[in-house]
């Protein structure tokens, strides 16, 4: 009974707030009925991107697809584009390092810079016929594979391409790899090495032949550029200087 009396209280002192407030709930309620419980609008981001044309949309990712593709090929598949640049230069694996130094110590220091210029230069060989591969998957490219790509992060189109052609290409690199590494004295001595420390668990099963390991790390190097390529497009759409791709992206920045 006690607790009946202090509610009707309680609720007899309320009313008079609630009687005050009682234009203003009016309004809230009069604002979402008008309102009719519609959708939120669109983003700028996505209200932008909804601007394009498919022609538009189509014809400007392709655009800087191909020509993010071909920089990428054109920087690395030139003598040096590896070997002469310390970002992008294969070195041995991590677990093989302690044996180059302790070959260096024994005075067989060139034949293990050798082996290294040899497994570079065979990445620049190779890495050249990815071109024809790569801008004919862009060609082949549906609307809907473009718009996923514009809306889906800063390497959506890295991560489209290598989805597409990363085995095609590896299929392609190793022959041209084993060729060039086929001359370097060291190539052998490295297969039967990393061949056993490869059975023992000692290295990854991928770097167990000198070809395999470098067919690998060029391709990484490859999709690496890709994608740099393709985040400055994203991040200044404007200095693209193609008008086509700067509205493409530029959509995504409401620009």
């Amino acid at each position: 009974m006690n607790k009946l009396i202090a509610v009707m209280v309680f609720a007899g002192l309320a009313l008079p707030v609630y009687a005050l407030d009682l234009g203003g709930l009016q309004d809230q309620l009069k604002g979402v009925l008008n309102r009719g419980g519609s959708a939120p609008a669109a983003s700028p981001t996505q209200s932008g991107v909804n601007s394009l044309t498919a022609a538009e949309l189509n014809g400007g990712l392709k655009e800087a697809l191909t020509k993010g593709a071909e920089a990428a090929v054109a920087q690395l598949g030139k003598e040096n584009g590896f070997w002469g640049d310390a970002k992008q230069r294969i070195s041995l694996p991590d677990n093989l390092q302690k044996a180059s130094q302790l070959m260096k110590s024994f005075g067989m220091g060139s034949q293990v810079e050798a082996l290294e210029l040899g497994m570079n230069r065979a990445a620049e060989a190779a890495v050249p016929q990815a071109k024809t591969l790569l801008v004919s998957t862009i060609r082949d490219m549906t609307l809907e594979d473009a718009k996923g790509i514009l809306t889906g992060g800063e390497t959506a189109a890295t991560d489209f391409f290598r989805r597409k052609t990363e085995a095609a290409l590896s299929a392609k690199f190793l022959p041209i790899v084993k060729k060039t590494t086929d001359k370097v004295g060291l190539a052998q001595t490295y297969n039967t090495y990393a061949g056993t420390a490869a059975r023992f668990g000692a290295i990854k099963a991928d770097q167990a032949s000198i070809e395999n390991y470098v067919t690998q790390q060029s391709l990484d190097r490859l999709y690496k550029v890709i994608g740099e390529q393709e985040k400055a497009f994203r991040a200044n759409p404007l200095q693209s200087g193609s008008k086509l791709i700067g509205k493409v992206f530029g959509s995504l920045q409401g620009k």
